[in-house]
């Protein structure tokens, strides 16, 4: 599997020669803090997250967590919990599980965080982001999809996980969710991400 090595941009975590923001997020506000990612989505990582996602194989999660959760132990970052990006009911009821939730539970026993499972909830299923065509429509897709209503999260910080980013839009608008519900700082952590 090919790791993403940096020079990265430090908040959505794409490959940037300069290692300073890309322009993206240079031009943008965002509420996520940072994303990182373990693995291009590309090759063997690619094969893996499918496998996980499409053809039911769960038991290559605790795999690609301890990757996770190997991130986890030095990136610095202090968290408080561990949540997985939710899917919507309709989906999630198609699918039979939520791959992320797999992930985030494997995550937080081999780190021994605490993982909240429901507290964030997608009330808007949208299209998947694999069908959208850019960054704006990716971000207009998710825009609004998630809502957090656990007081407990205040002064929280958390780290999200899901199995790929490619925009970041859904870990950002995670992270528009979980601050109004009173989120201190939000971290996005997945498997791969595409570049």
């Amino acid at each position: 599997m090919a790791f993403l090595l940096g020079p990265i941009c430090p908040r959505c975590g794409q490959p940037q020669v300069s290692g300073m923001l890309c322009p993206s997020c240079a031009t943008v506000s965002s509420s996520i803090s940072s994303i990182r990612s373990i693995f291009r989505f590309e090759g063997t990582a690619r094969r893996a997250i499918h496998e996980l996602k499409y053809h039911n194989l769960r038991a290559i999660a605790p795999t690609l967590a301890a990757y996770l959760a190997s991130y986890a132990a030095t990136s610095g970052d202090r968290i408080d919990v561990i949540m997985p990006v939710p899917l919507h009911p309709t989906r999630h009821k198609h699918r039979g599980y939520n791959q992320a939730a797999l992930l985030a539970h494997e995550l937080g026993r081999l780190r021994g965080i605490p993982v909240s499972f429901n507290s964030l909830k997608r009330t808007r299923e949208g299209t998947s982001q694999v069908h959208t065509r850019n960054m704006d429509e990716r971000r207009a897709n998710v825009q609004n999809a998630f809502e957090c209503t656990d007081a407990s999260l205040a002064a929280k910080c958390i780290m999200l996980i899901d199995d790929v980013c490619t925009t970041g839009a859904t870990l950002d608008s995670c992270a528009v969710a979980l601050k109004s519900a009173g989120a201190h700082e939000v971290f996005g952590l997945t498997v791969a991400r595409e570049v």
